[in-house]
């Protein structure tokens, strides 16, 4: 009955597919079960040790504004992400959030959480996908939302430790701080 809603939930291994997945892009069609999704994008994949936020806002009255709530959706996990001291961003022309990682004589850029959403009638569906502690094996059925040139990494694989009421908690004060 509520107005607006987010639900945290954490799947079995699955392989969601957005409006826009290629099939070429199910790499490993036996690993896990893959399902058509009502969201935007491509293959992703969602299981244990990832959080997945379903959001459900009221855009009629936050405004009609898609950009604008995907902007949001991504300052919300960036916002989440400083919680543990990790700095995160958006790349021009890439969906998501991610984080640049640098050795002796190298850097890359990975993916470190998913945004898909849905809008009908200016409720929003679907939402995001944080990597908490997944096995990040798990990616390498699918061409994660249709990108291979960038890793996806975690915030075990970023060398931090927390669990997942930890990432709630994170999540819980970003989301207030961007959506009130």
């Amino acid at each position: 009955t509520a107005d607006e809603a987010i639900w945290l939930d954490e799947h079995p291994p699955i392989f969601p597919a957005g409006t826009s997945a290629k099939l070429g892009d199910l790499t490993d069609p036996d690993r896990f079960p893959a399902y058509a999704a009502a969201r935007g994008g491509q293959y992703t994949y969602h299981g244990p040790g990832q959080r997945v936020a379903y959001v459900m806002l009221d855009l009629n009255r936050r405004g009609r504004d898609v950009r604008a709530l995907v902007r949001g959706l991504e300052d919300w996990i960036i916002g989440a992400l400083g919680e543990f001291g990790v700095e995160a961003g958006v790349r021009e022309g890439r969906v998501g959030v991610w984080v640049e990682r640098k050795g002796a004589g190298w850097s890359r850029e990975d993916k470190i959480a998913a945004i898909g959403v849905k809008v009908r009638r200016w409720v929003t569906f679907h939402g995001i996908s944080l990597n908490v502690e997944p096995d990040l094996d798990h990616f390498s059925g699918i061409v994660p939302c249709g990108i291979s040139e960038h890793g996806v990494t975690s915030l075990l694989d970023l060398g931090i430790t927390a669990s997942m009421d930890d990432a709630d908690a994170a999540l819980k004060a970003s989301f207030q701080r961007v959506f009130g």
